[in-house]
């Protein structure tokens, strides 16, 4: 008996659908027509006698065998994925393609010190960057559509290996005004919780600051605001509180051209530790080690 097994190309139009929600912009992603991506997920459900999305004039939804055929679709798509990866292995260190997403309080910080070094040591190296939180970076990775994390720890990331690049110390940033005379640290104790900006849940710096502080109530009465730390600094800058930020922001001069200052933060666990992750017993694990130590000579 013919069996007609799903082919790849069809998973991915699966997957794309549901991942983006809308047929125009998952057949964008895929680079095909939207009647392509239509067709063949037609297809698909046809192949296998089920219905998997529900199509209406205004929502994409999908039967609850959809989602669990569309997660199953991402393990046989990373399986795929990982027999090229297999191949690359065992030619050239780092060549081919590679997916890396890095969290925004590492990326504008440390990607323009890296990325000369490895485009000069490993032309053959195609890295594709994506710059996103941590939970949707680790989501990323578990899923398979990022192959390795520049992230900050600790950080419950899944079922990862870690390598440790080097630690970064949080400073506590505030408006020269405050302290004319600064002392050579910051106590937690010292910070008015009040007037501490934050970034916005998503970002473990926060968590990470929080935790250096042990002080619960900072984070209960901290003002969550802004994405991005240029913004905070510039809401420092005109006086309306203080923050946290990495040691690496600093000495990118984040604090350049502005009326702010910086000490360390006193605390037995002010840092974050910067580190490279990817899914355990990939078989780029290699490469990934590799990475991981240019890397940290680059920093």
């Amino acid at each position: 008996m013919t069996t007609y097994l799903p082919t790849l190309k069809q998973l991915h139009y699966l997957v794309a659908l549901k991942d983006h929600g809308h047929f125009g912009r998952a057949a964008e992603a895929c680079f095909v027509t939207q009647s392509t991506l239509s067709a063949g997920i037609r297809e698909l459900e046809t192949l296998i006698g089920v219905t998997l999305v529900e199509r209406t004039r205004r929502v994409v939804r999908f039967t609850p065998l959809g989602d669990r055929i569309v997660d199953k679709a991402r393990r046989v798509i990373r399986e795929a994925e990982e027999l090229g990866d297999m191949a690359r292995a065992a030619g050239r260190p780092l060549s081919g393609e590679m997916r890396m997403s890095v969290i925004p309080t590492i990326a504008p910080f440390m990607l323009p010190r890296i990325l000369p070094a490895l485009r000069r040591d490993y032309p053959d190296l195609k890295l594709f960057l994506r710059e996103e939180t941590t939970g949707v970076a680790c989501e990323g990775l578990q899923n398979g559509r990022t192959d390795c994390v520049l992230l900050a720890l600790p950080y419950a990331c899944g079922e990862v290996a870690a390598q440790p690049l080097f630690d970064d110390r949080l400073f506590v940033a505030f408006p020269q005004a405050d302290l004319p005379d600064p002392p050579p640290t910051i106590h937690a104790a010292d910070i008015d919780e009040t007037r501490l900006l934050l970034l916005e849940d998503g970002h473990c710096l926060k968590d990470h600051a929080l935790a250096a502080c042990n002080r619960p109530e900072l984070g209960a009465q901290a003002m969550m605001l802004g994405t991005s730390l240029h913004t905070i600094v510039q809401m420092v800058d005109n006086g309306l509180g203080v923050t946290m930020l990495p040691e690496m922001a600093v000495e990118a001069g984040i604090l350049d051209h502005t009326k702010v200052s910086a000490r360390p933060l006193a605390s037995d666990h002010a840092i974050r530790t910067v580190a490279l992750v990817w899914r355990r017993a990939s078989p780029r694990e290699r490469d990934f080690k590799l990475l991981a130590e240019v890397l940290a000579a680059s920093a």
